[in-house]
């Protein structure tokens, strides 16, 4: 009968698992997101909204006030790409901007009544899916997930601190 050495020694190593293999987990990872994003993008658009108008208004109703640089950063996109929204959402009455006293150069954010509707709508429609794909897993193995992500996150950051691109990064 062989030892547990010797078993050990004849066991697969984790790394040869392919199911180990981090850039097998990555494609399935990326895969998943784009099913998602294309499902929610789908229910979005029957309320009128595309993704891009709905994380900019779902990010006003957790902090409204906040400059176009700020909301920029939050949504990892360039102050540039939030200018143009944020002129078509103000201008479909969704989002309007107020004069920071002492800054004749910034405005700070704000959703209108029928902004925060239509963001209240936005969320609904993630909560709804959610729950019926992600809410539908065993509470233990969101809890894993969540350590995994988490983790994950954590690397990501190190890495961005290892090359100097993480600053003025979300904290999420």
């Amino acid at each position: 009968m062989p030892s547990a050495a010797e078993r050990a020694a004849a066991a697969p190593s984790p790394l040869s698992d392919p199911a180990a293999d981090p850039l097998r987990v990555w494609f399935r990872f990326i895969r998943l997101h784009r099913r998602v994003s294309a499902a929610v993008a789908g229910e979005l658009r029957r309320v009128g909204l595309s993704i891009p108008q709905f994380d900019l208004l779902s990010t006003l109703t957790e902090r409204e006030g906040v400059t176009q640089r700020e909301l920029a950063e939050r949504l990892y996109v360039t102050k540039g790409n939030v200018s143009g929204l944020v002129d078509r959402l103000v201008e479909a009455g969704l989002v309007e901007r107020r004069a920071i006293a002492g800054d004749r150069r910034s405005h700070a954010l704000y959703l209108t009544g029928t902004g925060r509707a239509l963001a209240e709508r936005g969320i609904a429609i993630h909560e709804a899916y959610i729950r019926r794909t992600l809410g539908q897993l065993p509470p233990g193995d969101l809890i894993e997930l969540e350590r995994i992500v988490l983790a994950w996150r954590d690397k990501a950051r190190e890495a961005e601190a290892d090359s100097g691109r993480g600053e003025g990064l979300a904290t999420d």
